[in-house]
């Protein structure tokens, strides 16, 4: 079965326009700075990636401009206007999100949870639902419709009426993402969409999120995977400690020495000790650490791969 997210027409002024301006947006908690002074710029058409290591604030910031938060200070505005923080109104501006931590309705149907997502597109009051009007019927029918449509889209036509809490994890995933197309979005949120997936749902993830972009959604990802983001975004902005250290290309962000420092560490941090010939610990400094006088020390900080060739980071979670 095959359905379409939203009907666009290719035109070179969709491809820049302006979708999302966040603007020196800065959360404080308390004395804790969790984001400071970022600027994000998302176009329609284009997949963004945003990166750090773990604490970066890159959540916070995810909360920010969905409405979770109100921002401590600076703005945040959706096709020109400035958003209410506040998710219902972000949500029916055009703006819809995942989580990292699943967010599903664990007790209902695959159907059902998408369904609950269209509910912000339906006009129908209270009185006329439980009356059971006409008006409900039609737009209860054109719900399921749609919500069944999406579960087919995401590859998951086939678990419609199975509860949410028996699906396997990558299409628990899945399903929030159909959820989150369900209310209709010009820009989709991703909070590590595959955090805990094997690498073949990982392949299927990556899939889905360009079928979703060349329909004309704009999307924003965070992902600890660094292949996965890389291959996957247009542009990529890289948070460390709440500040934004650097935003371009893929190959620009992937190659700069602060990326991989904010990873890894300054490579001259310490000395890398030779294995094959350990040299021993001075005593008086051992006693003055608390280890014991003449045992050698084995401490390694070398690293066989860099930053990017493996999947360390893929379930680290913001610290803020």
């Amino acid at each position: 079965m095959t359905t379409s997210v939203m009907t666009t027409e290719s035109s070179s002024a969709e491809a820049t326009e302006v979708l999302l301006e966040a603007t020196q947006v800065t959360m404080r908690f308390g004395g804790l700075v969790a984001v400071d002074s970022v600027d994000l710029t998302v176009h329609r058409g284009e997949i963004m990636g945003l990166i750090g290591p773990n604490g970066a604030g890159k959540t916070t910031f995810f909360n920010c401009l969905t409405g979770l938060y109100q921002p401590t200070s600076g703005e945040v505005r959706f096709l020109g206007k400035v958003l209410p923080p506040k998710p219902r109104h972000v949500v029916k501006a055009g703006m819809a999100r995942t989580f990292q931590n699943i967010r599903l309705f664990p007790n209902m149907t695959a159907l059902e949870n998408v369904m609950v997502g269209r509910y912000c597109r339906t006009s129908a009051g209270a009185f006329t639902a439980i009356l059971r009007g006409p008006k409900f019927h039609r737009e209860e029918k054109a719900t399921r419709e749609r919500a069944a449509e999406l579960l087919a889209y995401v590859g998951l036509g086939d678990v419609a009426n199975n509860l949410a809490r028996n699906l396997p994890y990558g299409d628990q995933r899945r399903l929030e993402i159909a959820r989150a197309l369900a209310t209709d979005p010009q820009l989709l949120l991703l909070d590590e969409p595959t955090a805990g997936m094997n690498p073949q749902e990982t392949k299927e993830t990556e899939e889905l999120i360009f079928r979703i972009r060349d329909s004309g959604l704009a999307i924003v990802v965070i992902e600890h995977d660094m292949r996965f983001i890389f291959n996957l975004c247009d542009r990529v902005l890289c948070l460390v400690r709440g500040k934004a250290l650097i935003e371009g290309t893929a190959a620009e962000v992937q190659s700069d020495p602060r990326v991989i420092e904010a990873y890894i560490g300054t490579p001259d941090a310490d000395p890398v000790v030779d294995m094959e010939d350990p040299a021993p610990v001075d005593d008086e400094m051992a006693t003055a650490s608390g280890a014991e006088p003449g045992v050698t020390s084995h401490a390694v900080l070398e690293m066989d791969a860099g930053p990017f060739d493996g999947h360390a980071d893929d379930h680290r979670k913001d610290g803020v």
